[in-house]
């Protein structure tokens, strides 16, 4: 079947060759309740299949006959590619994927030279995103590279330092006042009005063909195995899909025998993920301020993705004090790896793991360190 857009609210089905993010609204439907349309997925397909990993390329673009659709010209920073480390003092078997070595510095150029290469290649010149962080940062880096114009909505009460990046890049920079949501809402209204393509990491189905590549790669970076577990630290879970994605693919082609266990670390003080899968229809944990800023997503718009990727692949979910991040992530930078708190999220979470014993000792684990800590250097 050819690969489509579905919308997992009603089924309902979209080609790929159009732009889009969002399904239509229900038939015969109230106008207004368009807003509360969800994202939509991209239906599985075969990935990589019988194929192989285009000799001679590296990093993300080396996967590109895993994508649902050809992309002739890519966007390309040499994004992908990132090391794969051992972390002995972590515990035996345990391994460092260092994403903060991206082009940007974090996880998210995957994601983004994808969807925008994607979106370009459909006709796309003008795009809007909606982020305080690396997402900006990512999708501005990409978009000046692919000669599009970009522009960024954060709220008005972020760091002028966290939205250095994407300014310097060219985006337009628009701050929003009130909540995160309120800089989402004056993105998409922008994107209705014609300003550009809604290129949201957090909605975009492209988003995550890219960072599904982080499987793929990590498989042949041992030797076209799987590992036993991977730890990820977890916000609107696009790397946690992402993994999910691929290793569903490489699995449904025979080239692993099982998934590997995912495990989501998030900070106590945000942790919608950690609860909803301990303690389903419990009432909502509260909701504090944390150092870990990059996970700080209270309502994460695939939070059932997020539950069926934890649960399908037997992994599950781990929520640290801050005080735990603050001394993972010492510990991380006194061992030469300096990362942003988020990261740190995930070396706090895999200690946690291994101490309860749902990491076994000389278990193959992946911890993916995702962001670059001079993002957050004072």
């Amino acid at each position: 079947m050819t690969p489509a857009y579905v919308d997992p609210a009603d089924g309902r089905r979209y080609p790929l060759a159009v732009p889009r993010w969002r399904g239509d609204p229900a038939a015969g439907g109230p106008e207004a309740g368009g807003a509360a349309r969800g994202p939509l997925r991209i239906t599985p397909h075969a990935g990589l299949g019988s194929g192989e990993p285009e000799t001679g390329a590296r990093g993300v673009w080396r996967y590109r006959a895993a994508l649902p659709v050809e992309v002739p010209e890519p966007i390309s920073l040499g994004e992908g590619g990132t090391p794969l480390v051992p972390l002995p003092w972590a515990g035996a078997g345990v391994l460092g994927k260092l994403e903060w070595c991206s082009p940007t510095g974090s996880f998210k150029d995957r994601g983004a030279s994808v969807m925008l290469s994607v979106l370009r290649a459909q006709g796309v010149d003008a795009v809007i995103e909606d982020s305080s962080g690396n997402g900006g940062a990512a999708v501005a880096a990409y978009a000046a590279a692919g000669g599009m114009r970009a522009a960024v909505f954060a709220p008005a009460s972020t760091s002028p330092a966290k939205l250095v990046q994407a300014r310097a890049h060219g985006a337009r920079i628009e701050l929003v006042d009130g909540p995160r949501e309120a800089a989402q809402a004056a993105a998409i209204a922008a994107a209705e009005r014609g300003e550009g393509c809604y290129a949201s990491h957090n909605w975009q189905a492209f988003f995550l063909e890219g960072t599904k590549l982080l499987a793929y790669e990590i498989w042949e970076d041992l030797g076209r195995r799987a590992p036993d577990c991977v730890v990820l630290p977890v916000g609107a879970g696009s790397s946690l899909l992402g993994c999910a994605i691929g290793f569903g693919e490489l699995l449904r082609s025979g080239r692993i025998s099982r998934l590997p266990r995912l495990y989501a670390a998030q900070p106590l003080h945000c942790s919608p993920l950690d609860a909803a899968h301990r303690a389903p229809g419990a009432a909502p944990r509260p909701v504090l301020p944390t150092v870990a800023e990059g996970t700080a997503i209270a309502r994460p718009l695939r939070l059932r993705d997020m539950l069926d990727a934890v649960r399908e692949s037997a992994g599950g979910t781990v929520a640290v004090s801050e005080a735990g991040i603050r001394a993972a992530h010492a510990a991380l930078a006194a061992r030469g790896l300096y990362v942003e708190p988020t990261s740190a999220t995930a070396a706090a979470g895999l200690a946690e793991l291994r101490a309860s014993g749902d990491i076994g000792a000389g278990e193959t684990a992946i911890l993916v360190l995702t962001g670059s800590g001079l993002k957050t250097a004072a």
